[in-house]
């Protein structure tokens, strides 16, 4: 197995519920080292660049509002296999469909605000880690 990065973002309806604290606690039992967070509130054009791959779809003026309606926290994870293992623990995009005791069972509400992000291919991880982490802000692998 190789050891990855992911990205993890606790979005803004998860962060109005109090849940980040419970959610990094989750990851870290899961076996998912931290190797940089940090707390910010993304501008719309923040949300919008990061969102972009996903500009021509209907959804996306409403998951950018939805970004920047508040504090979000971004979670640079590592572990063996981190993205499928991470998109293992988070569950579903919607969380009706998402796994009993997985995040987005647990704390998502519908499929626009279900709780946290997840990269989903290895390329995906490191262009998203780089847009909220410069190289000095993530701690390198043991």
């Amino acid at each position: 197995m190789a050891l990855q990065r992911t990205l993890c973002i606790i979005k803004p309806d998860a962060m109005e519920a109090g849940k980040s604290g419970a959610i990094v606690a989750r990851l870290q039992e899961e076996g998912f080292s931290v190797k940089g967070m940090r707390q910010l509130h993304l501008s719309r054009a923040q949300a919008e660049g990061f969102y972009d791959v996903h500009r021509e779809r209907p959804f996306f003026g409403e998951l950018v509002e939805f970004m920047s309606r508040g504090p979000i926290v971004v979670v640079a994870l590592e572990a063996e296999n981190a993205i499928e293992k991470y998109r293992e623990v988070i569950g579903a995009t919607n969380p009706a469909d998402a796994a009993e005791g997985t995040i987005r069972k647990l704390y998502g509400t519908d499929v626009g605000e279900n709780a946290v992000h997840g990269s989903d291919a290895p390329e995906t991880a490191a262009k998203e880690i780089g847009y909220f982490f410069a190289g000095c802000d993530v701690r390198p692998s043991a």
